[in-house]
């Protein structure tokens, strides 16, 4: 059994799709599974020890430069690929900022566009080297998006699954300008046919993207988000555990940006801790933070300045897997109120291994992860008071906190394990009809 799977970098930074893809591959490879994990566009940065290629196709200097500069096509093949070189790609994402709208839905649309794009001889590579040099039984794309060479990829390889992960696509295709998001859902539509089965973490995000791309619902299957818990089983487990007693901690463990919704919680923490009742109350946020997102992060500081509770806030960075886990132990209620629905929300699989109780947004897959583990609260999104609320709600009663965050670990363990959503994958791939 082979697989090939083809994971997007995302520019340098932490990525949850990445670490999940990642993940997968690992969980399939113990499974027996000959699995490939491939990156396009970037390099993928994960929080533990990737498997992924160094080989890149799609490299996303490369494609950026081909949609700008379309003569860059005669330039002999050698030279254009330096500038996939690995060095090159990471110098030039480590201080990314935010691409210009118009600029990024013309290439998201020639990428769709695949042989008639403007990048056609990079998707000619890639479906060479996978029908002649791999020819792999299924080749699983993290999404839709990066799909422009699948009508290929079904003529050249009718006997092999393809099978495409769907994680955000719409986030994606929302942020374009309406006339490109139009003809970018467009051509997602028309891939639609070479694509044996669609993979979604959630029944919301199923139906959602069904509708949005006139997907057929026997080619919709929903498997349940999963991480790998043994990193976070072995640290709920250990002896320093439920040590900590310097009164209570809300937590945050997400990209630092505006549609994560820190600032509510932000609003929430200094609506409480002004309170003489809430004077033991801290808020401890961390993750990873983009050169476009620091005013927006100075921004909040600055409110809890002027409400003065800088020294009950701290921002931790951006932690490697084994900080994210302790930091993770110390809080006593979690939180991450997105602004918009999130399609997965990994860190609520995350708190709850821990035992750690979470209060999210009563929107996206959130109800459906609270309806599975029976790990936390669910509040009206963006409003900052109801949040306080249910902060208030967990302090106040330990009892409760220990039940859900009981609950939460135990069916994490049960229900949303790596293991089992590679065997799910695997079935899909290899066995299904």
């Amino acid at each position: 059994m082979k697989a090939v799977f083809l994971t997007a970098g995302a520019a340098g930074m932490y990525c949850g799709s990445c670490m999940h893809d990642n993940a997968i591959a690992k969980a399939l490879r113990a499974d027996g599974v000959d699995c490939l994990l491939q990156p396009v566009y970037t390099p993928i940065r994960t929080d533990e020890v990737s498997i992924a290629s160094d080989r890149l196709f799609f490299g996303g200097i490369h494609i950026y430069l081909l949609q700008q500069m379309p003569w860059l096509h005669h330039v002999p093949l050698p030279i254009r690929r330096l500038l996939d070189w690995k060095p090159l790609i990471e110098l030039a994402t480590r201080r990314a900022a935010s691409t210009d709208a118009e600029q990024l839905g013309a290439l998201a649309v020639s990428m769709l566009q695949g042989a008639e794009g403007r990048q056609a001889d990079e998707v000619e590579r890639l479906v060479e080297w996978l029908c002649e040099d791999v020819r792999p039984d299924a080749i699983l794309f993290t999404n839709l998006l990066i799909g422009g060479c699948l009508p290929p990829l079904r003529e050249r390889l009718p006997d092999s699954r393809l099978v495409v992960l769907l994680q955000g696509d719409d986030i994606f295709l929302d942020h374009l300008p309406a006339s490109r998001r139009s003809e970018a859902i467009e051509l997602c539509r028309k891939l639609v046919p070479s694509v044996d089965r669609f993979v979604v973490n959630s029944q919301f995000y199923g139906d959602k993207m069904g509708s949005l791309l006139s997907i057929p619902s026997e080619k919709l299957v929903t498997t349940p988000l999963s991480i790998d818990i043994r990193p976070y089983h072995d640290a709920a487990t250990g002896s320093e555990a439920g040590d900590r007693d310097d009164g209570f901690r809300i937590g945050y463990m997400a990209r630092i940006a505006p549609e994560k919704g820190l600032h509510h919680l932000v609003e929430s923490f200094i609506q409480l801790a002004g309170q003489p009742q809430h004077q033991d109350l801290s808020l401890h946020a961390a993750g990873w933070l983009g050169e476009a997102n620091r005013g927006y992060l100075s921004d909040l500081e600055e409110r809890i300045a002027k409400a003065g509770l800088s020294d009950r806030f701290v921002y931790h960075g951006s932690p490697s897997l084994e900080e994210k886990v302790r930091l993770l132990r110390s809080f006593d209620v979690m939180s991450v109120p997105t602004e918009y629905q999130d399609p997965k929300g990994l860190f609520v699989l995350e708190a709850l291994a821990l035992g750690v109780p979470v209060i999210q947004p009563e929107h996206g897959a959130f109800p459906e992860l609270i309806a599975s583990t029976g790990g936390g609260l669910l509040v009206r999104p963006g409003d900052a008071a109801h949040l306080g609320e249910a902060i208030n709600q967990l302090k106040a009663d330990p009892a409760l906190r220990v039940r859900l965050g009981q609950s939460g670990a135990q069916r994490v363990a049960e229900r949303h394990t790596i293991e089992q959503a590679a065997k799910a994958m695997k079935q899909l791939c290899f066995e299904d009809p």
